[in-house]
């Protein structure tokens, strides 16, 4: 989805109810901002979101959707710890944004930022590479919303996982937008922002694949 035009905003600008619509922008936002103090609050053991002003408990996750978001975190953890690239983050980890908190199933940051965080550091600046794994609990927002939020956000790679059909896709920023490189259930998948990482697909769904793969990690130079 585009964001809004330079059009569009010019039209709210030049509109004689600027003043009403800037009001009522204010209000949105100072209701959101107490929610989302709310929101720190209550964040606990349970894994939770805070989206547009509103709470999101996520729901109990199906047998695909752990297995693929194990397998393949599997995968990345096994290949930035052996190069040292890295952190990579998984299920609980709080990303807060400008105007919202996600805890995505799989995210990476680059070495340099990583080396920042505190130990007790608890909420997290924008990801260099997020993983969503698809429930139907969370498709809409997966696809919609944290679409556009992480490329505002500055997120290079989007990847957006099917446990059921088993079909993996790829977004890479170009601009504030993401676009589609692959989506497939077969084959191989390569990111671009963690140097030389190329996995089959296969390896993220299926538990002798992905010994296999993690095999070959292990065994590179």
């Amino acid at each position: 989805m585009e964001l809004i035009s330079e059009l569009e905003i010019k039209k709210i600008i030049e509109s004689p109810q600027l003043n009403s619509i800037f009001q009522r922008i204010q209000k949105v936002l100072e209701d959101e901002s107490k929610k989302r103090e709310e929101f720190y609050n209550i964040i606990k053991e349970n894994k939770v979101e805070f989206i547009n002003g509103e709470i999101f408990f996520q729901s109990p996750v199906t047998f695909k959707h752990e297995l693929a978001s194990g397998l393949l975190y599997n995968l990345l953890i096994n290949y930035v710890n052996k190069f040292d690239l890295g952190h990579v983050g998984h299920e609980k980890l709080l990303i807060s944004l400008s105007r919202n908190d996600y805890e995505p199933d799989i995210c990476f940051f680059y070495k340099e930022k990583a080396n920042k965080f505190l130990p007790n550091q608890k909420q997290f600046p924008p990801p260099d590479f997020i993983i969503e794994v698809l429930s139907d609990s969370t498709e809409k927002n997966d696809r919609n919303v944290k679409y556009q939020d992480y490329a505002m956000h500055d997120v290079k790679e989007y990847w957006i996982i099917d446990p059921e059909k088993e079909i993996v896709e790829q977004y890479v920023l170009e601009g504030q937008q993401f676009m589609l490189q692959i989506k497939s259930k077969s084959g191989y998948v390569k990111s671009v922002v963690i140097k030389n990482f190329e996995i089959p697909i296969r390896a993220i769904f299926d538990k002798n694949e992905n010994i296999i793969a993690v095999q070959n990690i292990i065994k590179r130079a």
